[in-house]
């Protein structure tokens, strides 16, 4: 009787507490009846509260814009960079839990290093891509470990040619023209289908970010809390600018 009560009880709820009830959210392993990693899922809304990051391929090369969104006055700003250098020629963003991205961001400069040591060559950007992914995609199928709660942008030169990737909860990867991370990244995107051209310099490229975040922010946009890492193609050496030196470029 008391497990009919149960039941009953049950059935009233909710769908998503009735999985909650049932544990199907409590491991990354587990699927849910209609076929979710409820963690997985838990995860992407992680990201999504963590600061946005835009990356564009350009016709003279590739960069990252992001929102450092800091506003504490004791914060050294250096400190709170949301860009990091991965090789010369490959920069990478993130957003989500910034202790997980450590993690990632420095297996990754391990990587690039590893290849220039070994094969004497930088190292092509979608092979890091895809070596973080496979770390990320293991930690969503093997019990005892969450998923890492954040989402990484790569951007660098291949050749000469500029390359854009994103990296998600699950460990899928793609290759863009021009994406975002983070907070508000949806609306961004839907901002970037109707903009985006492929022969936008770099100048433009972020003449248009500016002007979406301007958008997006409304009241609270101030350049000094961006900063922007870019890469022409030609020279395949990153140059980074923040603030009001960002208008500069």
């Amino acid at each position: 009787m008391l497990n009919q009560a149960e039941d009953s009880i049950n059935m009233d709820m909710p769908t998503d507490m009735q999985h909650q009830a049932m544990g199907y959210d409590r491991t990354a392993t587990m699927f849910s009846p209609e076929g979710h990693l409820l963690q997985v899922e838990y995860a992407e809304k992680t990201v999504r509260l963590g600061s946005s990051s835009i990356g564009m391929v350009c016709s003279d090369g590739v960069f990252i814009i992001a929102d450092k969104r800091i506003k504490d006055k004791l914060i050294v700003e250096k400190s709170t960079n949301k860009i990091y250098e991965i090789d010369s020629h490959i920069i990478t963003s993130v957003a989500g839990i910034m202790a997980d991205a450590r993690v990632l961001v420095e297996k990754a400069q391990v990587l690039a290093q590893q290849n220039r040591l070994t094969y004497d060559s930088p190292i092509e950007p979608e092979l890091i891509i895809k070596e973080i992914s496979n770390i990320k995609q293991q930690f969503t199928q093997y019990g005892g470990a969450r998923p890492f709660g954040v989402a990484l942008m790569i951007a660098g030169i291949n050749g000469k040619i500029p390359e854009l990737f994103t990296s998600d909860i699950t460990g899928n990867y793609f290759s863009y023209y021009a994406n975002a991370i983070g907070e508000n990244d949806n609306r961004i995107k839907n901002i970037l289908r109707e903009k985006y051209k492929k022969n936008l310099t770099i100048k433009q490229g972020v003449h248009l970010t500016l002007e979406i975040y301007k958008e997006i922010k409304e009241k609270e946009f101030e350049i000094d809390n961006f900063e922007l890492t870019y890469i022409k193609s030609e020279e395949a050496k990153l140059k980074y600018l923040e603030g009001e030196k960002i208008k500069e470029l």
